[in-house]
């Protein structure tokens, strides 16, 4: 008979159904309003082909080489857990004596796990925290440069973060939502830490049933769902802030901006203004001005900041928008906008950025914590942004500037990856995987044969979330989940937690790293810390072994409507912003005194080196979006059936408008070559007019596959194209959205796909 086992991950809540030791199947969690199809995909992911089934080591490796070694995918050989346990342990202590603590970059980001105690990263930079310090990331890739950004504008980042303003009171009061990204349904599919509710789709259905009008200001149409009956502005990429500078400039020359709200409640918007009129620089900033950039007709631009102006309004721009050269200036300048419609803090109005970019921003939440593993001091101190990984391991003794510090980066000589893939996440891979072979060690703890595991040395084979027990729990979700194992390791795979304990104790300090505990007794002690915190915030949690017998816990949602900043409003005097002046920041004096280039006082419009504006364009005509896939959660799931079912002959699909396939001679379902100077990839055609003339569009998430002769990318990652600069000394963000790219018909064979499978082992 099957058996229900209670679970969880990042795309949703669900029971994996049981048979013969195998997951064979999954029943969506019943108090999901709105399932999601990715869980589908869970029990090919979990007994994939390209599983790791033991511990490997690079034979090249252990012939000694180390430092600029050619790393491959045919080079591995077998050991036990013991050996294996003891080399890195080994080989961590000689780095450490040798090189210092820094020479350790403890890597590791992404959304490894939905559970808060086996959730690798965490798991990993405890150890290495315990075991002396090394080299950690701070901010993140998804909204790198707004994080680094807004506490200097807005005072913190919980206007990017949440909670943000919810959606009933946009529905009681909003009139007008400007959507710069628009409102994409694909991102909700998914929440950091699981998700008991998928909600985003019923609220967003009531908010339109309500009679807000939604204008959706982006270069693909499908950003926005049909049933919003969304107005579509076809803007072109990158030129978000030249928009809103003259929706600004025209409510100035309409005098409709709010002067009262500007002299409270905002500081430097003289400076700003006297920009929008072309004081400082000869050029006002006029919807004429930003039509020749932007491509939108002035007419339209002048329309929409009128009827902002007479109604209430809500901005908000996807976290997309941010990862671009200069991604700053766009979510600065919506500020901006907001600061002057008066609308910062009043019910329905103001500013939000990332509705439309995870699921679960914007809905009715009760603030309260999630369960987490407690943090752990990194004694070594070195932290870089996570975007500027490939510069830290190219550039050992530079200095890089960083949001007002000059950060000397250190010599990276081990690399240790837990619970993500950087050659998915990072960009110019090409580029990453020659920093990558710098160091002298790279150890992976990976389920599968991703390019991270496959360009490592030593490749520690760990356990999948169904092979372990845990708790899934999200700041942006009101339920709480038992996970508990449903199957055995599979192969000789192992817990992320008892592989390190183990290291633990060859280096002398177990008993600190596992606190004398096990894996049961570490979740009864997370669920009580978290319990605790809950009953000093007004929320009785049940005991724990209720908790986990029932499977879940049920946070009832808030009885009152959250108004992001509404204290603000009401008196800046006694509920002033975390920011210098205690007001929001229209001219930063602090970001103007760091002095860096391409990076003003306020808001301005800078052109990017490459967008379709630029003299690049001329060699390179398409401006390729890379965005978050729809059959999968980045990199995750890629061997599963749902991901697989929307590829063409294999490969990832690749957007483009009819006008552009017909200019190359090219047919919806033809395999394409996309390339230009960084890289190239193969992608299936697919012809649509719901993306703007110029434009291409490709999912992020396929397993990177370069050939070994040529480097052409056999799967269609579009990260082998992007190119890896910050978006500004400010917020050295990732700035994967600002690339130019050529594609042509890819004559030849059809080289196979080879990466979902595990590699030939080399003979021992």
């Amino acid at each position: 008979m099957p058996v229900l086992t209670p679970h969880a991950a990042h795309w949703g809540y669900f029971d994996a159904v049981v048979e013969d030791g195998r997951v064979v199947g999954v029943r969506p969690f019943a108090r999901d309003p709105q399932p999601g199809h990715l869980i589908d995909s869970v029990p090919a992911a979990v007994h994939a082909p390209s599983r790791i089934d033991r511990p490997y080591i690079r034979a090249g490796w252990l012939r000694g080489e180390r430092r600029g070694a050619v790393r491959g995918d045919r080079d591995f050989i077998p050991v036990p857990w013991d050996e294996a346990i003891r080399l890195v342990a080994e080989e961590s202590a000689r780095i450490r004596a040798a090189h210092g603590h820094s020479a350790i970059l403890g890597g590791s980001y992404g959304w490894s796990s939905a559970g808060r105690f086996h959730h690798a990263r965490s798991q990993l930079q405890r150890f290495l925290g315990l075991g002396g310090g090394f080299t950690t990331q701070v901010t993140n890739y998804s909204y790198g440069a707004g994080m680094t950004l807004m506490p200097h504008i807005l005072g913190t980042n919980e206007v990017l973060q949440g909670p943000v303003t919810d959606w009933p009171s946009i529905a009681r009061h909003t009139k007008l939502m400007l959507c710069l990204g628009g409102l994409p349904l694909k991102n909700t599919l998914v929440t950091a830490g699981g998700a008991g509710a998928h909600e985003y789709v019923p609220w967003l259905r009531q908010v339109a049933a309500a009679g807000v009008r939604f204008v959706n200001i982006s270069p693909f149409r499908g950003d926005a769902p049909d049933f919003l009956g969304a107005e579509w502005v076809p803007i072109r990429p990158n030129t978000d802030a030249a928009l809103i500078l003259a929706l600004l400039h025209t409510l100035v020359e309409a005098g409709l901006e709010d002067r009262g709200f500007l002299a409270t409640h905002c500081t430097g918007w003289e400076r700003l203004r006297a920009y929008l009129l072309g004081e400082a620089d000869g050029t006002p900033k006029s919807a004429a001005w930003a039509a020749a950039i932007t491509e939108v007709p002035a007419e339209t631009i002048r329309a929409l900041a009128l009827e902002a102006a007479r109604q209430p309004t809500m901005l908000t721009a996807t976290w997309s928008l941010q990862r671009a050269e200069h991604g700053e200036q766009p979510w600065w300048a919506l500020v901006a906008l907001a600061a002057a419609l008066g609308g910062i803090g009043r019910p329905g109005e103001g500013v939000a950025f990332g509705y439309g970019s995870l699921n679960g921003m914007g809905t009715p939440r009760r603030r309260l914590p999630s369960v987490s593993l407690p943090a752990t001091r990194n004694p070594a101190g070195p932290a870089i942004p996570v975007a500027r990984v490939t510069e830290l391991l190219e550039r050992p003794g530079a200095v890089l500037d960083y949001n007002g510090r000059q950060i000397t980066l250190p010599d990276i000589r081990m690399i240790w990856w837990a619970g993500g893939n950087p050659f998915h996440h990072h960009q110019d891979l090409n580029r990453l995987l020659r920093g990558w072979c710098r160091a002298e060690t790279i150890v992976v703890q990976e389920p599968w044969w991703t390019a991270a595991a496959r360009h490592a040395d030593i490749v520690l084979p760990a356990t999948t979330t169904l092979e372990r027990n845990d708790i899934a729990s999200s700041s942006n979700d009101r339920f709480l989940r038992a996970m508990h194992r449903a199957i055995p390791p599979q192969g000789q795979a192992r817990n992320d937690h008892d592989m390190l304990a183990d290291m633990a104790e060859h280096l002398g300090f177990r008993d600190r790293f596992t606190e004398q505990r096990d894996e049961a007794a570490w979740l009864r002690h997370l669920y009580e810390r978290w319990r605790s915190a809950c009953e000093r915030m007004g929320f009785a949690a049940p005991g724990y072994e209720e908790f986990w017998a029932a499977g879940h816990v049920e946070v009832p949602p808030p009885e009152e409507e959250h108004v992001l900043f509404a204290e603000f409003h009401r008196d800046p005097v006694a509920h002033p912003l975390a920011t210098p002046s205690g007001k929001v920041e229209l001219y930063s004096e602090t970001i103007a005194g760091f002095g860096y280039a391409g990076v003003a006082g306020h808001p301005h419009w800078v052109p990017p080196a490459e967008y379709l504006g630029a003299p690049l364009a001329a060699r390179y005509p398409l401006h390729l979006l890379s965005y978050q896939p729809v059959t999968r959660l980045h990199g995750q799931l890629d061997p599963g059936p749902v991901a697989a079912a929307s590829k063409i002959q294999g490969r990832e699909p690749l957007r483009m408008h009819p006008a552009d396939a017909a200019a190359r001679g090219l047919a919806d379902g033809d395999i394409l070559r996309v390339f230009n100077d960084r890289g190239a990839c193969l992608a299936g055609l697919c012809v649509t007019e719901e993306i703007r003339p110029g434009v291409v569009a490709m999912a992020t998430g396929a397993w990177w596959d370069p050939d070994p002769e040529t480097g052409l990318d056999r799967h269609g990652n579009p990260n082998v194209l992007t190119q890896d600069i910050g978006t500004s000394p400010l917020g050295q963000g990732c700035a994967a959205q600002s690339c130019l790219v050529q594609v042509e018909r890819f004559v030849g064979e059809l080289p196979p796909v080879s990466v979902l499978h595990a590699p030939r082992p080399a003979a021992a």
